[in-house]
């Protein structure tokens, strides 16, 4: 009679070419194993209620009225009323002022950016706009989405020639701006902050002193998103795809250690960063018929020759991840305004799909308030590898959320993409599950008394 642990070695073997498509007949691990199968979470009453207040007129009239300043280029003017960076700083912060209340406060967060050849010539003003939105009992644990105010066109220290910059990035703008409208009302459980950057285009200036300070302070940044270029879905040569979104979720960290790079080669952590449970979590709470989107979730970084306000969150250690349109028309980003061979170039507000921004936004929305309530990522989860055992034992801190009702334990071949199975622990710091450690990848994830899980996190051995 066979063990229990040969029937999961068999169970598992079976899932394995299930989730990979394997064909049948060959070695795979099927569905049956330890646990359930993990399901996506669907958006409650509450989310679905912020999901439709979304309007994709307010995104648009966004869009122009940043287009209208002219150029928005970091260098070019700070107090011309009508036209140059300045304005738009000031129409952003004016117009978050509106939603102001006790609970969501607006500030400009203004540094001197000391010069940087060859985009920063000379000594300029930097400022980002914010609003953070106070957690209600969870108010130290933070999440920040960002698109960048500042445009640029074919010179990129031209501070002077019209760069309307619709797309890149008034799109990402309008979408932070959007949920800052609509969640001001609300009272999350965590913290969110809703901003617009700028010095994207001259080497991710505002982002970088947004995360330093973060850093600095000690802040619980538990995820962190920019919407860069979220602003259409039709590519140069036609193809339309109104309905995906791309999300970039780097796997080695940015900010390993050669102590981390080590332990992460020893368990084959490269596709468990911090960043890529991030992109899973979107996925899994973002992926329905109330968003009405997919997410392609694509293990980079960035694109090729490219970077946006994610990358001084990652070199800060935080959790961080780009979205972006899935077909992007080169003609119409850092162009000058022109019409060339009967081709317009300049990224103008003509060439954005509105109702597709509001989709993008309705992605972030149902992320932002699924992180912001439910319970926080679980911290110092480890695997204990102090004895060779077909076992594994797993153990953690427990959070500090009112609301926090157990623990599940998650696990997935080390082929399989996503996580496809959960055990529900309870309300414990540690668990030993029946199934090997060396054979599969295992993480850790909260649940409260409503049913909102956190995002997983990945365990790092104690000997």
């Amino acid at each position: 009679m066979g063990t229990r642990r040969t029937f999961l070695s068999a169970s598992i073997a079976a899932a394995a070419v299930a989730s990979t498509g394997i064909p049948a007949g060959a070695e795979q691990l099927g569905d049956r194993g330890p646990g359930k199968p993990v399901k996506p979470q669907p958006p409650d009453a509450d989310l679905r209620a912020i999901l439709r207040e979304i309007d994709h007129q307010r995104i648009e009239a966004i869009v122009r009225k940043l287009a209208s300043f002219g150029t928005r280029h970091t260098l070019s003017s700070q107090d011309d009323p009508v036209r140059g960076i300045g304005a738009a700083r000031d129409w952003i912060f004016a117009e978050m002022g509106k939603w102001a209340n006790e609970n969501m406060k607006v500030e400009l967060q203004s540094y001197i950016q000391q010069p940087a050849p060859p985009r920063i010539p000379e000594a300029v003003r930097i400022t980002n706009v914010m609003a953070t939105l106070r957690g209600s009992t969870s108010p130290d644990r933070i999440y920040v989405v960002s698109g960048h105010y500042d445009s640029r066109c074919t010179d990129p220290n031209d501070f002077t020639k019209d760069s309307p910059g619709a797309n890149d990035d008034a799109s990402g703008v309008a979408v932070s701006m959007e949920l800052a409208r609509i969640m001001s009302k609300r009272r999350p459980e965590a913290t969110i902050v809703f901003a617009a950057v700028a010095g994207e285009e001259q080497g991710l200036h505002g982002a970088r002193h947004m995360a330093t300070q973060y850093k600095t302070a000690g802040a619980d940044i538990q995820a962190m998103f920019t919407n860069d270029i979220v602003g259409s879905s039709t590519a140069d040569d036609g193809t339309r795809d109104p309905r995906t979104v791309r999300l970039f979720a780097e796997g080695v960290p940015t900010a390993e250690t050669p102590a981390e790079a080590n332990i992460r080669r020893s368990v084959g952590g490269e596709n468990d960063s911090t960043s890529r449970q991030l992109s899973r979590f979107v996925r899994s709470v973002a992926v329905n018929d109330a968003t009405g989107m997919n997410v392609r979730v694509i293990y980079r970084r960035d694109r090729y020759l490219r970077g946006g306000d994610h990358i001084p969150f990652l070199e800060q250690a935080y959790p961080a991840a780009r979205f972006t349109e899935t077909n992007e028309n080169y003609a119409h980003q850092h162009q000058d305004v022109r019409v060339e061979n009967g081709v317009q170039f300049g990224d103008l507000p003509e060439f954005c799909d509105f109702p597709y921004i509001a989709r993008v936004a309705k992605v972030n929305a149902a992320t932002l308030w699924s992180l912001a309530n439910g319970p926080g990522t679980p911290k110092g989860v480890r695997i204990n590898t102090s004895r060779l055992t077909n076992e594994t034992d797993l153990l953690w801190q427990r959070g500090t959320e009112p609301d926090l009702a157990g623990y599940e334990v998650v696990w997935r071949e080390t082929t399989a993409n996503d996580w496809t199975h959960y055990i529900d622990v309870g309300d414990v710091t540690k668990a030993v599950i029946d199934l090997s450690k060396d054979n599969v990848f295992f993480g850790v994830r909260a649940y409260d008394k409503a049913g909102h899980r956190s995002p997983v996190a990945f365990p790092t051995p104690q000997s």
